[in-house]
């Protein structure tokens, strides 16, 4: 089993199963081998104050299992409400796809892989958040 490897910048920041680690002053290559561990790049972290639309809220919820500041299945059955009212907006074929692998995951209890689906989703909220009447 390769494991996911993380590839960090100088300094960059990665929380994994709830622990800070920062990186050296030189790029470098983390191997985790752990199966189901979970990480989160700080870089791509959505802030409280952010997490203003709904695919950032439901985005959010999924990384508060990932921190640990979450009890897991409260937020999973909020995750799970979230992708059902995203299915209502997002309903081409890809994006479907997209929640239902969110689904899966979450189901799962696999709150990483539900969160990098989720976040495919970022991009095309932005466009409709744009293109909505002010």
């Amino acid at each position: 089993m390769s494991g996911l490897v993380l590839k960090l910048s100088p300094k960059e920041r990665v929380l994994i199963n709830g622990a800070v680690i920062e990186n050296g002053d030189r790029r470098s290559r983390l191997s985790i081998v752990t199966p189901n561990a979970n990480i989160l790049r700080l870089r791509d972290a959505i802030h409280p104050e952010e997490a203003k639309t709904p695919v950032r809220r439901v985005c959010y919820i999924a990384q508060l299992v990932l921190s640990g500041d979450a009890e897991e299945e409260e937020a999973r059955l909020q995750i799970l409400r979230g992708i059902e009212q995203l299915s209502h907006v997002f309903t081409d074929a890809d994006s479907r796809s997209q929640l239902d692998h969110a689904t899966k995951h979450i189901l799962a209890g696999n709150a990483y892989q539900c969160l990098k689906a989720l976040r495919t989703l970022l991009p095309r909220e932005d466009r409709l958040m744009a293109a909505r009447p002010q």
